[in-house]
């Protein structure tokens, strides 16, 4: 009989500035050496945290260990927040990275991104080395085109008239407030996901995974990624589109968890092509479908 899981709270200082990354570390079997071991790393999306949504459950399934944290400024990371921070988060993933890699000897397995955290992973995978040899991606919601919705329409305005737009939400059931500074805006809206064409590494396996009623990033941008990672020579994607799910999947938690425990076994198999891809846990009533 295997050891329990043990969850370890991890404080790792930022290089860059007076800051700390707050993560949470869980291990399958916290008895053996982690020399060697492979690792997730579970990210989430804009002004959210380590374990909202599906990331806490995805951890608890997955079949070896798992790091999800927050990015700077967000929930218990200190350090400054800024709106669709792309380059900043894709520093913070290496930051992780290093520490998993030098502290613990960690092997980086697989990389599983929303939303924003999903735009941070392509900049990361596509511009270090350790992205480079990354094996396996699951983009989550990932946006491709960087036309933002009418709320952001209403920031840009707040924006005008007074330098920021402030905005307070519920953070993992306590209230947090956000500035967004042109600068955001601006940084967020021209920022250039084609080097994916180009850049995106040969052999890693990718699942995509995006809500049919997404109306924060249109599911047409996950056919675009779809179009990019589907004519490499050696990786495969698959594209699972989810019926009646929007951008934060809610209630299709334990659907977006069951597609990745699927969908990994079947990779561990060896048994992944490139297309769209059904899981057998979807539960689908149409004469003729087959699954």
């Amino acid at each position: 009989m295997g050891s329990l899981r043990r969850v370890t709270r991890v404080e790792i200082p930022h290089p860059d500035e007076a800051a700390t990354i707050v993560g949470t570390l869980e291990q399958v079997e916290p008895d053996q050496l982690t020399q060697g071991r492979k690792i997730a790393l579970i990210l989430h999306g804009t002004m959210g945290h380590k374990d909202y949504l599906y990331q806490r459950r995805l951890a608890q399934r997955l079949p070896f260990d798992s790091f999800r944290f927050d990015f700077r400024g967000n929930h218990e990371s200190s350090g400054k927040w800024r709106q669709g921070n792309v380059v900043g988060d894709a520093i913070d993933i290496q930051v992780v990275v290093n520490y998993l890699k030098q502290t613990y000897g960690y092997s980086i397995e697989l990389l599983v991104g929303h939303s924003l955290g999903s735009l941070a992973s392509f900049n990361w995978i596509c511009h270090t080395n350790d992205g480079q040899n990354l094996p396996a991606f699951i983009n989550v919601s990932g946006r491709y085109r960087m036309k933002v919705s009418d709320s952001a329409k209403t920031w840009r305005e707040a924006v005008q008239e007074r330098g920021y737009h402030e905005i307070t939400i519920s953070v993992a059931k306590k209230p947090a407030t956000f500035r967004i500074y042109p600068d955001d805006l601006d940084n967020f809206a021209n920022w250039d996901t084609s080097f994916v064409w180009d850049r995106f590494p040969a052999a890693t396996d990718v699942l995509s995974i995006h809500g049919l009623s997404d109306a924060t990033v249109p599911p047409f941008d996950a056919l675009i990624y779809a179009k990019v990672l589907s004519a490499r020579p050696a990786g495969t994607h698959s594209l699972h589109l989810m019926e009646g799910a929007d951008h934060n999947f809610i209630g299709h938690h334990d659907e977006v968890v069951d597609s990745i425990i699927e969908w990994w076994g079947l990779r561990q198999r060896g048994g992944l092509k490139t297309g769209i891809w059904i899981p057998t846990s979807t539960k689908l009533d149409i004469p003729g479908v087959r699954l």
